[in-house]
């Protein structure tokens, strides 16, 4: 119960414990030596007990380690709940694959602490210098070359390295030979279309180039290349990979480093636009990798007959019984780990000294950011082959189990067809909708997205406009994948409904839309998404098990222009409204 008083009676109690302190007594004496001259005052170390270490340790690691563990475990818990409780199926190797989630969470919480320390420092810095001491083809010769070596340093591209041995070589001969013997080459090309990406972006920037006419030059080869690809007999089952790897790219390490970049290069120019900042890049970063993979595809079938990559896998050297350090784990890991972040570092060192002759202010702070991120990223890898990947691939291997009899379950189906059919929908959409809504990226969007239109397109509307793309998108891949439908049916015509809202979409929205895509991809949906779908294709006898992800990048794109449309019709009705209640 609320007490009341009076407001004199609360002046006379609060007076009576008021105490004035004169200024001098929180300042130094001053003090002058033998010439009348004031001694500089210096302030003694700051020195801190081991109990004061300790706490203040502790509660900077518990936030950061809090922040990825309400991402990582909820997400694994129901993985596994559903398995026990729906699919009626025991966790294989329990303790291993909690290690392995521990690793996820602890690698990911180092990485991205890291990669604020270390790398994005550098970036900024090089974005706000490089314009002013080197000329336009050399800035942008920078970002090119700086979006080629973030691509190798995405924690999700180990997804990619990995994939390629739940891929038959009979049944895919193309798909197979470039994840498996061509791993590099698909990494470098993907990664020169994050370059020419950063490029685009970056002319955008600083021109103010509208979104809407790249987006449409840019899906027009992408589109045509998988249109022919999917009349191809083989070249076909590589499509779901090239339009996967669209959505691997923009990570936590893509967008904020190019990101920082190409603002830099616009504030420093003076000719950037203040409200288009930071959108439209994640858009051509998740597009040009597309086009890179298909040309990849293509140039992959001129080289070679998918004839002769079916006799070489067969007559191959059988594998010997004892590997190198580096192909068995944990070395294989610590060495891509090593090779996704040290040439990124070098090459930012190289340009900051070399080009720009700057010196690198806080070199402690960003030494140590850099060790973080190299402890990050092998932790995470580790924690991608023990944990994530094995729980992804064990979910999706199963999951077919409610509907039809597989391999892996000797028994009968779980549940008639309609309804084990039914239960597995809804298994992906609410998969989707719960990781994107876990996303920290997506928070970040959304306060973004209410600030720059003022409140009318809010933080909620945005993330569930995005988290339900997601959740439908990843429920129609998975549906693609267990009828064996071809991507293209699915790729054409919902990238046609994007083009067709684009066209009636403000500039902003479709800057914001075509954006969302990318924070639906983090480092954990898809390692989890993609061994998902390669293990329910397994299941079911699939060909291949791509084109999750893909479905999984459209999906916000279209549900965020339609929320778009619908909120500026609501406003329009509204003013409409209002001015005829005035006027009458």
């Amino acid at each position: 119960m609320a007490h009341t008083i009076r407001y004199s009676e609360y002046l006379r109690n609060a007076s009576l414990i008021e105490r004035h302190i004169s200024y001098n007594l929180l300042t130094p004496e001053v003090s002058f030596d033998a010439n009348g001259k004031v001694i500089p005052y210096v302030a003694p170390p700051v020195t801190l007990s081991t109990l004061d270490v300790f706490r203040l340790i502790k509660t900077h690691l518990q936030g950061r380690f809090m922040e990825q563990f309400r991402v990582v475990i909820p997400l694994a818990a129901y993985l596994i709940l559903f398995l026990i409780f729906i699919l009626n199926q025991r966790v294989s190797a329990p303790w291993s694959m909690a290690f392995g989630l521990f690793g996820v969470v602890v690698g990911l919480m180092l990485f991205m602490e890291g990669l604020k320390l270390g790398l994005m420092p550098l970036g900024e810095t090089i974005g706000n210098t490089l314009p002013r001491k080197s000329s336009l083809p050399a800035v942008l010769t920078v970002a090119f070359v700086l979006g080629v070596g973030v691509t190798f340093a995405e924690p999700a591209i180990g997804a990619l390295q990995t994939a390629g041995q739940l891929v038959s070589v009979e049944a895919a001969p193309y798909l197979y030979t470039i994840l498996n013997h061509w791993t590099g080459a698909l990494v470098l090309v993907v990664g020169c279309g994050v370059g020419l990406a950063a490029v685009l972006g970056t002319l955008r920037l600083i021109y103010g180039w509208s979104l809407k006419p790249m987006i449409y030059f840019t899906l027009v080869p992408a589109l045509g290349l998988s249109l022919y690809a999917s009349v191809h007999p083989e070249l076909r089952k590589v499509l779901g990979l090239a339009w996967d790897c669209g959505a691997v790219t923009t990570g936590p390490v893509t967008v904020p480093l190019v990101l920082s970049l190409g603002i830099g290069i616009a504030t420093a120019t003076g000719k950037g636009n203040a409200t288009l900042s930071g959108f439209g890049i994640v858009t051509l970063a998740s597009l040009f990798p597309v086009i890179s993979v298909l040309g990849l595809a293509l140039y992959v079938a001129s080289s070679v007959s998918a004839e002769a990559i079916i006799f070489a896998a067969a007559t191959g050297s059988p594998a010997t019984a004892t590997l190198a350090w580096y192909e068995s784990t944990p070395g294989r890991e610590i060495l891509l780990g090593l090779r996704a972040i040290l040439p990124l570092v070098l090459f930012l060192y190289l340009v900051m000294k070399l080009i720009l002759g700057e010196k690198i202010r806080h070199a402690g702070m960003i030494g140590y950011g850099v060790v973080l991120a190299l402890a990050g990223m092998c932790i995470f890898n580790m924690g991608l082959t023990y944990g994530l990947s094995r729980l992804g691939s064990e979910s999706g291997s199963l999951l077919p189990a409610a509907f039809t009899q597989i391999a892996a379950v000797e028994t009968s189906p779980l549940y008639f067809y309609i309804l084990g059919l039914i239960l597995a929908l809804l298994f992906a959409w609410f998969l989707g909708f719960g990781a994107t809504l876990a996303e920290p990226a997506l928070n970040t969007l959304g306060f973004t997205v209410q600030n720059r239109t003022q409140g009318l397109f809010k933080k909620s509307s945005l993330m569930y406009a995005v988290s339900s793309g997601v959740a439908f998108g990843i429920a129609l891949g998975l549906a693609r994948i267990i009828f064996d439908l071809p991507l293209a049916w699915l790729l054409l015509p919902t990238y046609l409904l994007a083009v067709v809202l684009t066209i009636f979409s403000s500039e902003d929205f479709v800057n914001i839309a075509w954006d969302s895509a990318g924070v639906t991809t983090g480092p954990i949906t898809v390692p989890l998404v993609l061994a998902m779908g390669l293990g329910v294709g397994d299941a079911v006898h699939v060909v291949e098990g791509f084109g999750m992800l893909s479905m999984a990048s459209i999906g916000p794109i279209i549900a965020v222009l339609a929320t778009g449309l619908w909120i500026r019709m609501k406003t329009r009705l509204e003013t409409e409204v209002t001015v005829a209640a005035v006027n009458t």
